[in-house]
């Protein structure tokens, strides 16, 4: 398998590279300059990448302007993915799944990205304050007005997809075409419902977080010292490796880790060629700081995984896995809510 082995976004037609250059680190979050994201794109373009995956709310809309810049002559042969929802500043008015700020933000995510439509326009995570009919009539909007070519979600539950794609349906409204979701060798949840959701309906599903947000970079190992990573300050306590709710994870980390040095192969080679190696998965997304960590993705579509090896890493972690809530990429509201699960006291 090569980058140009070409897959189909669910049932769209479209087709996209097995690897989509992720940009949330590019601009003051991943502390990149302009440059630097610019040649990274370029890199990415190069090698074959097709599909590019950005938000208004990375790095509070320099992500898009980066994007925007290096797509400058080279718009047309790529597409083009961003999403909304959540904050992109300090107004309260400026995020959520509403048609009001669906209908600004993504005429701010055009000016931004120096295009005249997005290929892919992403509901960034699901609101219970909005009802997805609003949401999913604001979207169809967008398609018939060219605006966007086609919409998907993110995070959304198993019952929210299939709740969106009901309601497209009973509406005559155009349908979700995609799903973007957490996966990996530590987090596997998607395997028990979303995925098959995702094949039911023909949704494409794009995946991000292949190196589970650093803990499969071969730096989290037992008896190793605690890895420096800059996603330590934004989260407190999910990287310890101290924390006795991270240990699970860890002892799993560490003998994915020594099951790569078995094969021959490092454990970012291992950890993309598993997510890719899904038969539901469409395009996993890699989001490099830098040139050379995008080269350290781009050899790994020529790493095929046996049975016997895949049978290994379900020995590891099953099938279905979640070590972390927060790994899910939300926590659901009736979990982060408590007065959604108490009665009030008289």
């Amino acid at each position: 398998m090569a980058l140009q082995d070409f897959r189909v976004l669910g049932r769209t037609g479209v087709k996209v590279s097995p690897l989509t250059l992720g940009t949330m680190n590019f601009g003051a979050r991943g502390k990149t300059t302009h440059e630097d994201g610019i040649r990274v794109i370029h890199r990415a373009l190069d090698a074959g990448i097709n599909v590019v995956d950005t938000a208004d709310t990375y790095s509070h809309g320099e992500s898009e302007e980066i994007v925007g810049k290096a797509l400058k002559g080279r718009r047309d042969d790529v597409i083009l993915a961003s999403k909304f929802h959540n904050a992109v500043d300090d107004n309260p008015q400026h995020r959520g799944n509403s048609r009001r700020w669906i209908t600004d933000a993504v005429e701010g995510s055009l000016r931004r990205l120096g295009t005249d439509h997005l290929d892919l326009y992403q509901v960034h995570r699901p609101e219970s304050q909005t009802e997805i009919g609003e949401t999913v009539a604001a979207l169809d909007d967008l398609v018939r007005a060219g605006k966007i070519r086609y919409y998907g979600t993110s995070v959304f539950s198993p019952a929210e997809l299939v709740e969106a794609q009901w309601v497209a349906d009973a509406r005559n409204l155009q349908r979700s075409s995609s799903e973007q979701v957490p996966y990996s060798l530590l987090i596997r949840g998607i395997e028990r419902e979303t995925l098959p959701i995702a094949r039911k309906y023909g949704l494409g599903v794009i995946t991000y977080g292949p190196l589970a947000a650093g803990w499969l970079t071969g730096k989290y190992r037992i008896g190793a010292p605690q890895p420096e990573s800059y996603r330590a300050e934004l989260i407190k306590g999910r990287f310890d490796i101290d924390a006795p709710s991270n240990a699970e994870k860890l002892a799993a980390a560490d003998a994915l880790a020594a099951l790569a040095e078995e094969l021959g192969i490092s454990l970012i080679q291992l950890s993309l060629a598993f997510v890719l190696s899904h038969p539901d998965v469409t395009s996993a997304i890699v989001g490099p700081r830098t040139v050379e960590h995008l080269d350290t993705y781009l050899d790994v579509v020529d790493v095929p995984l046996s049975a016997d090896v895949l049978d290994k890493i379900d020995e590891i972690v099953p099938p279905g896995t979640v070590f972390a809530e927060r790994d899910t990429g939300k926590i659901p509201e009736a979990l982060a809510r408590p007065e959604l699960r108490r009665r009030p006291v008289a």
